[in-house]
């Protein structure tokens, strides 16, 4: 969330609780470890990301019209959900080359941890998490620059 630009509608306690609904709704989920529970969290994440930019991009609800708060003018603008929903497609495309860069991305991007929170999660060093985030972000760069 904090590198969505300034008045982007979705507030970060807000995916917060809306994470936190979605991963206790399964009483049966043990967590077995850190890594386990920030990916989950990640995954929740970037789901409800994906959701609302496909709901905004929505021609049905007006996706291709310039929004308007009547309370917000100025404020900023959305983010591109177009974009968001790139990235999604890029990052399942990246999980089926390299599990581990996507986990990367994931615990990095979504979750928004360090590269020494990422190395304890993944029980890595961070010298290899420093490695795969460099990978994994050019590799998102390539699939991702306009053609």
């Amino acid at each position: 969330m904090n590198r969505e630009p300034a008045g982007h509608t979705l507030q970060t306690t807000a995916l917060v609780h809306e994470v936190y609904l979605r991963l206790q709704n399964d009483p049966d989920v043990k967590w077995d470890n850190p890594r386990h529970f920030f990916a989950a969290a990640a995954e929740a994440m970037r789901r409800i990301l994906v959701e609302r930019a496909r709901r905004v991009n929505s021609l049905k609800r007006g996706g291709d019209r310039d929004r308007i708060e009547l309370d917000f003018v100025d404020v900023g603008e959305e983010s591109d959900p177009t974009a968001m929903i790139a990235l999604d497609e890029a990052l399942t495309e990246l999980r089926s080359f390299d599990p581990r860069l996507a986990e990367v991305v994931m615990l990095r991007y979504f979750s928004g941890l360090s590269v020494e929170e990422t190395a304890a999660a993944m029980e890595a060093s961070p010298r290899t998490v420093k490695r795969d985030w460099s990978v994994a972000r050019a590799w998102l760069s390539q699939k991702l620059a306009p053609a």
